[in-house]
Order: C-alpha cells, then sequence, then structure tokens
C-alpha cells in the first residue's frame, strides 16, 4: 500500500520498491515505475498500484477420483506478475488518492482466476486416475499437470501474469476412507511387530533356556568339584592320621628306647654304687675287724661326739657316777 501524505490540497505519494505505480493525470501517463515518490493533486490523478513482488497463493480444492472417491488437494502456487501495465489494464488496481488502499480486490481475483485453472487441470488427472493410485503417485502427477497447465493458459499473459513455481503437498481422502485405507497397513504393522515381539520373546526364552542349562551344568561341575574335594580332604585326613600315628609310633618308641637306656643306666649305675658300698663296707668292716677294742671306743666315742649338739653343761649325779664308775671297772677288769 502506498504512503500517502496531504499538503495544502496537494497529496504525495511514495510507493514500495515491490510495487509499480502508473500515475495518470487528465487521461495522460505521468509517472511509470516502481519505489515512485511525486506530488499530485487528487481532483485530476487516476493512480494504479501494482505488486511486482513473488506471491504464494495456497489452495485446497476437492477432485473425484476415477473409481468415485473424494480426495481434497493442497496445494501452493507461486506467481508473479510480470508485466504491470497489462495487469493494471485488465485488473482494477486503482487506488483512492487519499488513503492509497485499492478501490477493489485484484488479489482475490487473481487467486480465483489461478485457483480455477490449477484445479481444472487437478481434476482432468485425478478424473482417470483411481483412488490408490492417487495417493501413491498421484502428487507429482498432479504437479506437473497443474505447472504445464498454467503456463500454457492464454489468459494468465494476457493479464501479466506468470507462474514461478507450482508445489503438491498432499492428496488426501475423505477421513472416513483414509481410517479404511490405514486399517491394512496398520494390521500388517502390527502383525510385523506381533511377529519381532514373538521372536524376541523365543530368543529371550532360548537365551534363559540356555543361562539355565550353563548355571545347571556349572551346579553339576560345582557338585563334582565339591565330591572331588571331599574325597581328597578325606584322602588328606587319612595321610595325616597315618603319618601323625607313624609319628606318634616313632615317638613313642623313641620314649621306650629312652626309658630303657635310662633303665639300664641307673641299674648299672646302682649296680657300680652297691659294689662300691660293699667293697667300701667290706673295707670297713676288715679294718674295724682288726682294730683292737680300745680303738674302736675311742673312734665311736668321737662319732658319737661329733654327731651329738652341743653341749654347754653336763650335771653327773652320784648315782650315774656311780655306774659308770662301776661299768669301767667292770670293763677294765674283763679286759685284763
Amino acid at each position: 500500500m502506498a504512503d500517502i501524505t496531504k499538503r495544502f490540497g496537494w497529496r504525495h505519494l511514495r510507493s514500495a520498491p515491490t510495487a509499480h505505480v502508473r500515475h495518470h493525470r487528465s487521461g495522460q501517463l505521468a509517472h511509470d515505475g516502481a519505489g515512485l515518490s511525486f506530488w499530485f493533486r487528487p481532483l485530476s490523478a487516476a493512480i494504479s498500484e501494482v505488486p511486482v513482488d513473488d506471491r504464494e497463493l495456497a489452495m485446497t480444492f476437492h477432485a473425484r477420483t476415477a473409481d468415485f472417491q473424494d480426495v481434497a488437494v493442497q496445494a501452493t502456487v507461486t506467481y508473479r506478475i510480470g508485466d504491470p501495465a497489462v495487469a493494471a489494464e485488465h485488473l482494477d488496481f486503482s487506488i483512492d488518492p487519499d488513503s492509497g488502499i485499492w478501490r477493489g480486490a485484484p488479489l482475490e481475483q487473481l487467486a480465483t482466476l489461478l485457483t480455477e485453472t490449477a484445479q481444472q487441470h487437478a481434476l482432468d488427472v485425478l478424473v482417470r486416475t483411481t483412488l490408490a493410485s492417487a495417493l501413491a503417485d498421484g502428487v507429482p502427477a498432479v504437479r506437473e499437470a497443474v505447472a504445464t497447465g498454467l503456463r500454457e493458459e492464454p489468459r494468465l499473459p494476457a493479464t501479466g501474469i506468470s507462474v514461478v513455481a507450482v508445489r503438491v503437498m498432499a492428496l488426501r481422502p475423505e477421513p472416513e476412507v483414509e481410517r479404511a485405507l490405514r486399517t491394512p497397513a496398520r494390521e500388517r504393522i502390527q502383525q510385523e511387530a506381533d511377529k519381532a515381539t514373538y521372536e524376541r520373546r523365543a530368543v529371550a526364552v532360548e537365551r534363559e533356556r540356555t543361562i539355565a542349562e550353563n548355571e545347571l551344568a556349572s551346579q553339576i561341575e560345582l557338585a563334582r568339584r565339591e565330591e572331588q574335594l571331599v574325597e581328597q580332604r578325606g584322602a588328606n585326613t587319612r595321610r595325616e592320621a597315618e603319618e601323625q600315628a607313624a609319628a606318634d609310633a616313632v615317638r613313642v618308641q623313641a620314649e621306650a628306647d629312652r626309658r630303657i637306656r635310662l633303665a639300664r643306666a641307673e641299674a648299672e649305675a646302682a649296680r657300680e654304687a652297691g659294689e662300691a658300698r660293699a667293697q667300701a663296707q667290706a673295707a670297713w668292716l676288715r679294718v674295724h675287724g682288726e682294730t683292737d677294742v680300745a680303738t674302736l671306743r675311742a673312734l665311736t666315742g668321737t662319732r658319737l661326739a661329733e654327731n651329738l649338739p652341743r653341749i654347754e653343761s653336763v650335771t653327773v649325779s652320784p648315782d650315774v657316777l656311780t655306774g659308770l664308775l662301776a661299768r669301767f671297772g667292770a670293763d677294765g677288769g674283763q679286759s685284763e
């Protein structure tokens, strides 16, 4: 939309670079071009503003296939007004000199022309195509038909319109039909998912069985090794008992031998001591036999004195003294 400013009965117009402005004054073309800026008098001016930028036109229309199924076509057409002068001659792009707003709806007219033309060529393709083929391969076919039809449409160049690109996003059947068409695919996908689940479960069961067998084999091997260990421990215990018994026998035999040797030594020592004592006693007896009585009595007194306790004082009563003297006297008479 052009930017119009009011000054003292005059108007000043400033357009964008993407807008082509045609200014007629009193029936004569005064200004023609894009991005213009000029003063004009509103009573004698006729101004048209034609957009020259690329514009996107989204369209959705319905078509019927060869098997009488309704499909919705979603497409987008990119177009451009290549000849603004021709477009301004065929469509009303005039603007209000006070507000700069289009007096009519030229873009809506262009949209209607492009939509109906595209729909016509899309219908020509889909009416000869079944629903399954349309959903499978219909998008490129419809896009090619619409693009070719718009390029060959004579009204568009006559109106100054050039088509830049055509895009077809989707062909959609009715919701009930779409759900019905999705059912076999869903069932097939569900079957494949169930199959994968069953296979995964079978693999899991097989792995669990393998693990259980490995655990059982491990337990059997462990039990066998424990049995070997028990046998080995029994053999070791028996060997240890035998060795202990042998060691005890050796120790007992050694102790017996030692005691025998000790007894023999003690007996030998006792025998030799007895012989020595016997010899000493015999010698003593022999010496005493050869010694006179007086000497023996003196030795006896001496030995007796050695073994008696120490006597500090002796008290001799007359009776004892008389007895002793009588005994000594008797002994003296016998010895004489």
